[in-house]
């Protein structure tokens, strides 16, 4: 039986657009790196569950695996702060919602020693999602086709023994108003934060994974993206004796000892207990987060 990895130790994880739900989501990944981090506070930064593209045909273990895990920290203690997205939008209506450890809002802010931290997810800086939401859906639904396509691609590469390719990340590369946009969206953040007196600002939903100071009209400001679990399998984590760092799951060589299998990889009681009838684990997620279930309306 392999031993279990020793955990790092981090204050604050940051990870975003993860999309559970859909075929692009590398969940068995995303559940192997939450295990080998011990963090005091995690920022859920939009677009975790993909409720655009969600269907009751298609929710695996490994996805429910990431559910229960995270459930699990906030029943131990950890601050878990769920920031809604926009494949998530329908969470909105919670904010401001706390349960537990567990706290749904659309913004956050956190006193650090290294400064003031806002975080949010980002969309509302994409003009596409504010005046055409019906066109950013279906950019929504042409982006997972293309990473449905990537996966296949990476499948048939694996076996030739070469090296996996990012068909999204080459198409955004070489549109040069693609670029502009990424460069107008990680500028404004930094402007605005500036303008609030905030050190740094985090976010995600671009999935381009990026630490960089920005120069803005109210002095420097620290621009951070924690990528995503499509693509990059990035994450933002820190610390007080280091700062922020970004952390990439491909450099990570423990995580590197073997592929995860979404089926059997490193299987414990709780994983194996999110694979239960989906009554029997919400009845116990309640139980975990001190919950009960409102009673039946007659």
């Amino acid at each position: 039986m392999k031993g279990k990895l020793r955990r790092r130790r981090v204050e604050v994880v940051v990870v975003s657009d993860v999309h559970l739900g859909t075929y692009g989501c590398h969940a068995a990944e995303l559940l192997r790196y939450l295990k080998s981090i011990r963090p005091q506070t995690v920022v859920l930064n939009g677009d975790i569950v993909d409720i655009w593209q969600f269907s009751k045909s298609y929710w695996p273990a490994a996805h429910m695996r990431v559910v229960r895990h995270l459930a699990g920290l906030a029943a131990k203690g950890t601050r878990i702060y769920y920031l809604t997205g926009n494949h998530d939008e329908l969470l909105r209506k919670f904010a401001g919602t706390r349960l537990g450890a567990l706290t749904i809002d659309n913004k956050l802010v956190l006193e650090l020693p290294h400064g003031r931290a806002w975080f949010f997810h980002g969309d509302v800086f994409d003009v596409t999602m504010r005046h055409a939401r019906w066109l950013a859906r279906l950019g929504g639904h042409g982006y997972d086709l293309l990473i449905l396509l990537n996966r296949l691609v990476n499948f048939g590469l694996q076996k030739l023994g070469r090296p996996r390719v990012a068909l999204s990340k080459a198409v955004k590369d070489r549109v040069k108003s693609a670029v502009r946009l990424v460069g107008d969206f990680e500028q404004t953040a930094a402007d605005i934060a500036g303008e609030r007196g905030y050190q740094f600002v985090a976010c995600g939903h671009i999935h381009c994974p990026d630490i960089k100071t920005l120069t803005t009209a109210h002095g420097p400001v620290q621009y951070l993206n924690s990528g995503d679990w499509i693509e990059n399998l990035t994450a933002l984590e820190y610390t007080a004796a280091e700062g922020w760092h970004l952390y990439r799951y491909a450099d990570d060589p423990r995580m590197q000892l073997s592929a995860p299998d979404p089926s059997a990889d490193e299987a414990d009681d709780t994983d194996r207990a999110a694979d239960a009838a989906p009554a029997a684990l919400l009845q116990g997620l309640l139980a975990e987060l001190s919950l009960r279930p409102a009673p039946a309306q007659e």
